[in-house]
């Protein structure tokens, strides 16, 4: 019974990977799941309400790095509509300043990487997450 429910959770893991590299809807939301995460470690260590850690910060700072590299691909033609998409139309419109918003977002993530000290990661996570909200600001269709 134990090694049906293991098999069964394992297969519902790899059908929700599966559909996530065919879904690129899915992928993005996925993606930045982990960046929001991420974002709610950070600004805890921020607000003085954990205790800094470094390596939790570069970890949180690759979390960014990685999302800003995959993102840009994410937003095929074919990916304009359906799931439940908050993508506004203006990231097709003006594609290079969507990329240059992601590109700018890596280069936060890489200088805020180099954070060792509460007050450099203050300074860097500010820096990328006010990044975020202006790319949510420019690109995201508000619920």
């Amino acid at each position: 019974m134990i090694r049906t429910a293991l098999v069964l959770a394992g297969l519902g893991l790899g059908l929700t990977a599966a559909m996530a590299d065919l879904n690129p809807v899915v992928e993005r939301q996925q993606t930045m799941k982990h960046v929001g995460a991420a974002t709610r470690e950070g600004a805890a260590m921020a607000k003085g309400e954990a205790a800094f850690d470094a390596a939790k910060a570069q970890k949180i700072f690759k979390t960014y790095a990685d999302a800003a590299k995959k993102m840009p691909t994410l937003f095929p033609e074919t990916s304009k509509t359906g799931g439940e998409t908050t993508a506004s139309p203006k990231i097709w419109e003006d594609q290079a300043g969507f990329k240059a918003a992601f590109a700018k977002f890596e280069a936060d993530a890489e200088a805020g990487a180099k954070a060792t000290d509460l007050a450099d990661f203050r300074t860097a996570f500010g820096a990328a997450t006010k990044n975020c909200g202006a790319c949510h600001e420019a690109y995201r269709v508000k619920r």
